[in-house]
């Protein structure tokens, strides 16, 4: 049994931020019924593309029951209705306001059913001095001031590589929706979560706020280093590139013993103690890749590893999906589409160990569960749903 089987979620989310969060819970067995529009939501036009289907769509809506249902209509307003009644959860992430206009706010849906969970992800939240205001994970990237302190001084404020406003956002809501479903539990009552993308980047900011609140400093773009410890960087190897992190005196005594050339520098009054290496890190990395440079980066992670010092490659994302304890994990999904044949994609990282969260409903196609949706979970008869089909409604 999965932590969440009994749960059903009636998702109208599009594009990553809440679809990420109802593919996480949908890895813990909720029942995701996923409501889209006739051409299918936004990202099934978003590539890479299989046989014309959207593999962007396809990494992130594992374990979700695709139904098309055409909301401009009142007939397909009743049957998001009927799907409310019976729903735990309401998930949406369109721009503030949108809900509103089409009649399902949530003190509207709250009046359908008063135990309802209703969670939406927008930039600026829905309650904001910045009403409607729309936006992309970009936007929140640069907002929140991740960017400003993404990249190296001499280049341009950089976004991270994936969308992590998104994908943060997604998860936070993942969080907020198990304690609100917590809380139901015990008295019967659902809420509102309101989650805002830039709320969730400036939650993740680290040790950067405080390190302004703290010394009034405005953090900067330092490149890979880190701004408290060192070392604790990016070093170019003889075949590419490795990551060294060390967090303490004691680690930077056994990275100095397993390198001869570096015995010497633990008697040095320049890198001492952290706060030290940290004031002359800029000195202290070049002797370090003075090293690395001449050897291969397989043969220094050897040697670093072997002395018990973080360190790591830098690998490409071929060689992550390719590393043996990637599979070990089990952390890629293979599925058979029935359009775009065989598909890989990221699995979920979450282990129990009483519970299966690696084997996943494939993701749909464009309103392959809307009649199954219709009559098993709504109860309809064969006839209204052909009508429905008829009339254009599903």
């Amino acid at each position: 049994m999965r932590p969440l089987e009994g749960v059903r979620i009636l998702d109208l989310s599009h594009v990553l931020a809440m679809p990420y969060c109802t593919m996480i819970l949908g890895d813990l067995g909720a029942e995701i019924i996923k409501v889209e529009k006739s051409e299918g939501e936004d990202s099934r036009k978003f590539g890479p593309y299989k046989n014309g289907e959207s593999a962007y769509y396809m990494s992130i809506n594992r374990n979700k029951k695709s139904i098309v249902i055409n909301l401009k209509d009142e007939k397909g307003k009743e049957i998001l209705k009927d799907l409310i009644k019976i729903s735990d959860v309401l998930t949406e992430n369109f721009r503030p306001g949108t809900m509103e206009k089409l009649g399902f706010s949530y003190d509207e849906v709250k009046k359908i059913n008063p135990k309802i969970i209703y969670a939406t992800i927008s930039q600026f939240g829905n309650d904001s001095i910045y009403p409607g205001r729309p936006g992309y994970d970009i936007i929140a990237q640069a907002y929140a001031g991740l960017m400003s302190i993404t990249g190296y001084p001499d280049s341009p404020p950089t976004r991270v590589g994936s969308s992590i406003a998104d994908i943060m956002s997604g998860m936070f809501s993942a969080i907020a929706i198990l304690g609100a479903l917590r809380i139901k539990e015990k008295i019967g009552q659902g809420q509102y979560i309101d989650i805002s993308m830039v709320d969730c980047i400036l939650a993740i900011l680290e040790n950067a706020t405080v390190r302004y609140t703290v010394s009034g400093e405005v953090p900067t773009r330092i490149g890979s280093r880190h701004p408290s410890l060192t070392p604790f960087d990016v070093f170019e190897t003889l075949d590419g590139y490795i990551v060294i992190g060390i967090g303490n005196d004691h680690l930077w005594e056994m990275f100095c013993h397993c390198v001869p050339e570096f015995n010497n520098l633990l008697f040095s009054e320049r890198f001492k103690n952290n706060d030290m290496r940290t004031k002359n890190e800029a000195e202290l990395k070049k002797i370090i890749e003075g090293w690395t440079i001449n050897h291969k980066s397989e043969d220094l992670i050897e040697i670093i590893t072997k002395a018990g010092v973080p360190c790591g490659p830098v690998n490409t994302i071929d060689k992550i999906l390719e590393d043996p304890n990637t599979a070990y994990r089990k952390m890629l999904f293979e599925f058979d589409h029935p359009i775009a044949g065989k598909m890989v994609t990221a699995n979920s990282p979450l282990n129990f160990s009483l519970t299966e969260c690696k084997e996943h409903l494939r993701p749909p196609v464009l309103g392959e569960y809307t009649e199954e949706v219709m009559s098993k979970v709504l109860g309809y008869s064969k006839e209204k749903i052909e009508q429905l089909k008829k009339d254009k409604i599903i």
